[in-house]
C-alpha cells in the first residue's frame, strides 16, 4: 500500500420482501430468485423473506453504481410479478415472523437452534462494504483504526426508525437488534491477525458463535475474501446513499493503511457514539470522537471527509463522494425520509410504496452533471441550530 494502488472494494445489499397492501414480510425469496433467473450476484439471505445482492469485485465506484442499481432494478421487478414490494429498509416496518420463515438451509437452520431469540430478530437488512487489504496484518490494524469513525458511518447509514407498526425512538432499530448477538459488539485493537483468529476460535469455543461468519463484529475481517469488512450500517436507501458509504469507508481504510499511527478511541466513548449514532441519525446532539468532547454529527462528518481527502483525491472519489453527501443533505437520511412519510401517510399499503420508490431511486449520474452544494453540511448544523434555539 506504499504504492500508488487504490484498493478494490464490494459491496453486499439486503432487501425486504413485502406485501403491497399490508406491509408485511412476504417468504417468496425463492420465487422472486428463480424470475431472475439466478443472476450472479442474486442470493438468498437468512429469511425466506429477505434477499441479497452481491457486486462483483470493483475498482471504481461508477461500477459500484451501475452495479447495484442494475441488481435493484433486476430484484424489483422479479419482487412484483410475485405479487410483492422490493424494499430498501433496515427492519421489517410492520411485522417480524420470528423463526417462522428460516431459509431452508442447514447453516441458517442450525443457527436458529442455537440462537433462537437473537435468530428470531434478524429479519434485519445491511449494507456490508468489503475493502481490500495486503494482508491479515494489516486488516487488524485498520479495524482499529476505524473505530472512531464507525459512528458517522452508522449515522450516515440509518434506515429503520419503524418498527411493530410504529416509529421506534430510534433511527437505526436494525442496530439496537443485532447488538443483541453476543458478538454484536465494535472491534478490538488486536495486536495482530494471530491475536484477532485467537479471539475469534475463543468466541466458538465459548459458544458465542457457530462459527467464524458467525462472529458479527461491527466491522472485521471477512472469514471469505481478502477484506476488511464494514458491517454496522444499515442497508441504504437509495444507490447514491450506498456509494457515498462505499467511497467513504475505502478512503477511510487506505487513509489508515497509510497513517503511521492510529487514533486512540475509548471502547466506552465509542459504544456510546455508536448508541447515540443509532439513535438520532445525523440529526442528534453529537457524540465522541477519539478522545476529544462531544461532536456534531454533521462536523465529525466534515472531519471525516477531511481525514480521508488526499485518499479521496487519490482513487479519483472525491468528486462523486461530496456530491453523494451533498444529496443526502437534500434528501435526509433513510430513517428521516421514512418518518416524514410516517407523517404524512403511515397506512401500510401507502408507506411500503414510498419505501418501494425510494428504493429504486435512480442514481445522479455521472458527477460531472450533478448540482455542488458546497459547505452544505455546515449550513445544515446551523440552520439545525436556528431551529433548536
Amino acid at each position: 500500500m506504499t504504492t500508488p494502488t487504490v484498493p478494490t472494494v464490494g459491496v453486499e445489499e439486503e432487501f425486504l420482501l413485502l406485501d403491497p397492501a399490508g406491509g408485511r414480510p412476504v417468504p417468496a425469496a425463492p420465487e422472486v430468485l428463480r424470475r431472475t433467473g439466478q443472476s450472479r450476484g442474486l442470493q438468498h439471505e437468512l429469511m425466506r423473506y429477505q434477499i441479497e445482492a452481491v457486486t462483483a469485485v470493483c475498482t471504481g465506484l461508477g461500477e459500484v453504481r451501475d452495479q447495484l442499481w442494475t441488481m435493484r432494478n433486476r430484484l424489483s421487478g422479479a419482487a412484483a410479478r410475485e405479487g410483492c414490494r422490493l424494499v430498501a429498509s433496515g427492519v421489517s416496518p410492520y411485522t417480524n415472523p420470528g423463526l417462522a420463515w428460516v431459509t431452508d438451509d442447514p447453516r441458517y437452520r442450525e443457527l436458529a437452534r442455537r440462537f433462537p431469540v437473537q435468530t428470531a430478530l434478524s429479519g434485519t437488512c445491511a449494507c456490508h462494504v468489503h475493502v481490500a487489504v495486503p494482508s491479515r496484518d494489516e486488516g487488524v490494524r485498520v479495524l482499529a483504526g476505524i473505530r472512531p469513525w464507525l459512528a458517522p458511518l452508522l449515522a450516515l447509514s440509518v434506515n429503520s426508525p419503524i418498527s411493530e407498526g410504529r416509529p421506534s425512538g430510534w433511527h437505526s432499530r436494525r442496530y439496537t437488534m443485532v447488538s443483541r448477538w453476543p458478538t454484536g459488539r465494535p472491534p478490538g485493537r488486536w495486536r495482530d491477525a494471530r491475536h484477532y483468529e485467537d479471539v475469534v476460535r475463543a468466541l466458538i469455543r465459548q459458544g458465542a458463535a457457530m462459527d467464524e461468519r458467525s462472529v458479527y463484529f461491527f466491522a472485521r475481517l471477512s472469514p471469505r475474501y481478502p477484506t476488511v469488512e464494514l458491517r454496522v450500517a444499515d442497508v441504504c436507501p437509495d444507490v447514491d446513499t450506498a456509494v457515498l458509504l462505499t467511497g467513504l469507508f475505502r478512503a477511510l481504510v487506505t487513509t489508515v493503511l497509510r497513517s503511521p499511527r492510529i487514533t486512540s478511541c475509548r471502547t466506552t466513548h465509542m459504544r456510546g457514539s455508536l448508541t447515540a449514532a443509532a439513535r438520532s441519525g445525523l440529526g442528534g446532539r453529537g457524540f465522541v470522537a477519539g478522545s476529544e468532547p462531544v461532536v456534531a454529527p454533521y462536523a465529525q462528518v466534515e472531519r471525516l471527509m477531511a481525514y480521508t481527502r488526499d485518499a479521496l483525491d487519490e482513487s479519483g472519489d472525491r468528486d462523486m463522494v461530496g456530491r453523494c453527501l451533498a444529496l443526502l443533505v437534500e434528501r435526509g437520511t433513510g430513517a428521516e425520509r421514512q418518518l416524514r412519510q410516517w407523517e404524512i401517510d403511515g397506512s401500510p399499503a401507502a408507506f411500503t410504496q414510498a419505501l418501494a420508490r425510494a428504493t429504486l431511486t435512480a442514481p445522479a449520474g455521472d458527477a460531472r452533471s450533478w448540482p455542488v452544494h458546497r459547505g452544505a453540511l455546515t449550513r445544515r448544523r446551523r440552520s439545525r441550530a436556528v431551529h433548536r434555539s
